[in-house]
Parts: structure tokens; C-alpha cells; sequence
């Protein structure tokens, strides 16, 4: 038996019982009402009467009259016979008064229990839903339980759990962190691919040098992963803390970065129109997820391609929340500017103004390295760099050169109207002005009609051939 589901009924057998009881009680006393009320003499009878019976009326001639009788004189004297009836009735109303007393505190008590039933109903179906949060978060991406079997210890907090690996466990997995194993490089140590038993996979972040900077980002991104489960936000399994070198354990990403799949050596080819569209869906609702639905909100202040990971179907992941601050508090006003040049906000670059528009910003730019194949900075001169989007703007906006710098990869292999509407929203997010920049919740509704429904849109695709997410 579940105890889960006997407890959650174990509130509402409790209330039966207390009605069941209450209501026999009720109609018990309201059956012996009756009884008593017959054993008691009865009210009146033909010879008892207190009135004398009614005279016949005679008609009789006005200068007639008749001697009226004497009253018979009654078997039960008059006060007698008053003072039964206000006996019985005294006693009758004494009845009611209790019953109506008796009722009363009945139904309090089954309103009090059916609110007691609730309460606990309620603390009972929190209890199985975290339960389920934390089944389900163990089943997401890698299931580290099974896996890492030299766990040294768990560390539990308030918003979830996360495992505290043992240094010789995920040397073990890395190869003793062999540079065949690199998968990237952050600016404070290289990304490792992880083997553990069973041959399941994960990636471990080394942490190895930065100073303070360093420790500051390894903490702030342990308490938000942490606490964060989205399916648009890359899992972090567990965290190491060995002789000054930390370590993040991540859910392994097939596809590895979105940058390498559009600037590594198979430049974009294996990113259709469809893939590239739900790689944007999924980025833009991991962003509404982290400004809409975290409390307090988050700014991910970092957000770029190389931060976007992808499974082995193409399902985006945010990543890399080591910048990441909370929108409101002080955590946000006390904070240097970081960045990476391209992404950066206008705004935050020259004022220092943060807000949730400035990872609006980093998305526009993202969905134009999706749209064009460009990265978000280049050299079309050898002394002189250019921003995609000082670069594109021009002509996002004329339709008739809009076409011309798609990406060969993709170019004429959408429909127009779905051009024009992509190209709309990445000029709406690249605004100078953060004010004219939408809302993250507003881009994700632009786009979700842009995406087959077979990969999380509403787009309805005509084809005979089964859909295939790699194909399109």
C-alpha cells in the first residue's frame, strides 16, 4: 500500500466517522422524542374537556326567552388541565432547545473537521509533490544515485539537495582529467566529459584557478542550481570542493554548445530552420522561467550561444549561472560589470543599469547568430570588429534585402512571412532603448507559432513523410 495515498485518506475517514456519529446522535434523540411525549396523559378528551361543548343555537321569538342551564361541571378541574399544558409544553421546548443546541454543536464540529480534513489534505498533496519534484529531478539527465556510488556525503537544503562527489570518484571518471576528455574551457577552468559505471555520462566543471572571483561564482552557482529545476535549464548533479579546486557535476549535453554547432567545423549544417527556431523557443522559455517564475526573479547576465547547450535531440539548455544575480536586493546593486562583448547591453555597458531587458538584449543577439550563422562579433576589416548587430540592422528591416543574409544553411528554406516575423522580434530585442525591448513572455508567444508542434510549437507542418526533429 502506498502510505502517501493512506494518509491522504486517513483526514477523510475521520470526518465520516465524526458525521456518522453526530447524525445518529441527532436522529436518535428525535426518536425518542415521540416516545416520551405518548407516555405522558393525554391533552384533552371528549370527557375532560376544559370548555364546556357548544350549545345549539335556537332561533326564538324576541319576546320569548329561555332559561339558560348551568355550566356542567367538568370531570378535571379547569387549572388543573392549563397547568398539564404548560407543563408539556415547557417540556417540549425544552426538547427543542437541546436538539437545536445538540445540532448546532454538530455542525460546528463537522465544519471544524471537514477544515482539519482540509489542512492535512493539503500538507499531505505538498509532501507528494515534492516527493514527485525530487523522483523527477532524479530521473532528469543523468540518475546520479545509481551511478556515483562512492558518494562521500548529501547536502540538504531548504530548496533541494544536491550530491557532494568525491574527488577521487570523478577523477576516476574523467581519466584523471586527460585533455581527451576537454569538451570546452571558461574562463576559470576547462569542462571535462565524465564516464561512470554503466557507461553513463556526465560533464565536470574544474574550477582550478580565480581567486575570490572564482569561489564567489562556484557558490552563487551551487545555491541557484541548486534550487532551480527547469527542463529549458541545465541540471547540476553535484558539486567537490578538493585542496582549493572546485568542481561542478553537470547533466551530460549530447550536442554540446549551441556556438559550436553554428561556428565549430560543421558551421550550422546540422541545424535546420525548425531545429534553429525550437533551439530559440527553448532558450526564451528558460529566460521566462528565471524572470517570471523564480522568486526572486533572475538575471542570467551572461546568457550567449556558448551558454546554450543541446541534447541529443536539440533541446536547449540555459547554462552557466555563475554571473547570475537575483533582479531585486542587493545582490544586483552591488555587482561589477560582466559580460561577454557582443551580448552586453548597451545600457549596462555604459550606465551599469541591470534589469531582466538586458538578458533580452543577449537573446536578440542570439537569435540573429541563429538567423544569419555570423558570430555576434567579427572582423570584416583586419583593424576593425563589428557587432552582428550594428552590422544586420540595416537590413533586418528592408524585406527585399533581408534573404540575402540568412545563412546559405538555411536560406530559402522557410517560409517568408516566418522570416519576416523572426527578423521582427530579434529587432525589437537589440532596441538601444531597454523600454522598447519586449518582455521575455512576450517573445516566447511571438515564436511559439514558428515551431512545429512535433517540437513544442503550435505549427501545424503539411508533409506525408513521418516528422523527423533531425530533419527538419
Amino acid at each position: 500500500m502506498n502510505p502517501t495515498s493512506s494518509s491522504s485518506s486517513s483526514p477523510f475517514l475521520s470526518l465520516v466517522i465524526w458525521v456518522f456519529f453526530f447524525f445518529f446522535f441527532f436522529f436518535f434523540f428525535f426518536l425518542q422524542a415521540p416516545t416520551n411525549a405518548r407516555e405522558l396523559p393525554p391533552m384533552s378528551s371528549p370527557l375532560h374537556s376544559p370548555f364546556p361543548s357548544p350549545l345549539p343555537t335556537l332561533i326564538l321569538p324576541s319576546s320569548q326567552s329561555l332559561p339558560i342551564p348551568a355550566s356542567p361541571s367538568p370531570a378535571t378541574p379547569p387549572s388543573t388541565v392549563m397547568q398539564i399544558i404548560v407543563e408539556k409544553h415547557h417540556h417540549y421546548h425544552k426538547e427543542l432547545m437541546v436538539a437545536t443546541v445538540l445540532s448546532s454543536i454538530a455542525i460546528f464540529m463537522i465544519i471544524i473537521s471537514a477544515f482539519c480534513a482540509w489542512i492535512l489534505w493539503r500538507r499531505t498533496t505538498q509532501t507528494a509533490d515534492s516527493k514527485d519534484i525530487q523522483s523527477s529531478d532524479s530521473t532528469m539527465g543523468l540518475a546520479l544515485g545509481p551511478i556515483l556510488n562512492k558518494l562521500n556525503s548529501l547536502k540538504t537544503s531548504k530548496k533541494g539537495f544536491l550530491a557532494m562527489v568525491e574527488y577521487s570518484t570523478l577523477e576516476s571518471a574523467t581519466n584523471n582529467f586527460s585533455e581527451s576528455n576537454v569538451l570546452g574551457e571558461g574562463g576559470f577552468g576547462c569542462v571535462y566529459k565524465a564516464s561512470f559505471d554503466g557507461g553513463l555520462l556526465a560533464a565536470v566543471k574544474k574550477l582550478d584557478h580565480g581567486g575570490q572571483e572564482c569561489v564567489r561564482e562556484f557558490e552563487n552557482e551551487v545555491d541557484l542550481l541548486g534550487r532551480i529545476r527547469h527542463p529549458n535549464v541545465v541540471s547540476l548533479l553535484g558539486y567537490c570542493v578538493h585542496e582549493g579546486k572546485r568542481l561542478l557535476v553537470y547533466e551530460f549535453m549530447q550536442n554540446g554548445s549551441l556556438e559550436s554547432q553554428l561556428h565549430g567545423a560543421s558551421r550550422g549544417s546540422h541545424l535546420s530552420w525548425h531545429l534553429r527556431m525550437k533551439i530559440a523557443l527553448d532558450t526564451a522559455r528558460g529566460l521566462e522561467y528565471l524572470h517570471e517564475h523564480c522568486n526572486p526573479p533572475v538575471i542570467h547576465r551572461d546568457l550567449k550561444s556558448s551558454n546554450i547547450l543541446l541534447d541529443a535531440d536539440y533541446n536547449a539548455r540555459i547554462s552557466d549561472f555563475g554571473l547570475a544575480v537575483n533582479a531585486v536586493g542587493p545582490s544586483k546593486e552591488n555587482v561589477k560589470l560582466s559580460g561577454t562583448v557582443g551580448y552586453v547591453a548597451p545600457e549596462y555597458l555604459l550606465d551599469g543599469k541591470l534589469t531582466e531587458k538586458s538578458d533580452v538584449y543577449a537573446f536578440g543577439v542570439v537569435l540573429l547568430e541563429l538567423l544569419v550563422g555570423r558570430k555576434p562579433v567579427e572582423k570584416t576589416e583586419p583593424s576593425l570588429p563589428q557587432s552582428i548587430v550594428t552590422w544586420a540592422m540595416p537590413q533586418l528591416t528592408d524585406r527585399s534585402k533581408l534573404p540575402n543574409i540568412v545563412d546559405p544553411v538555411i536560406r530559402n528554406k522557410m517560409d517568408l512571412k516566418h522570416l519576416y516575423q523572426v527578423a521582427a522580434v530579434a529587432v525589437l530585442c537589440v532596441q538601444p532603448e531597454p523600454s522598447y525591448r519586449p518582455l521575455i513572455t512576450d517573445v516566447l508567444h511571438s515564436l511559439i507559432p514558428l515551431v512545429p508542434t512535433e517540437l513544442g510549437g503550435t505549427l501545424r507542418v503539411v508533409d506525408s513523410s513521418p516528422l523527423n526533429p533531425k530533419a527538419l
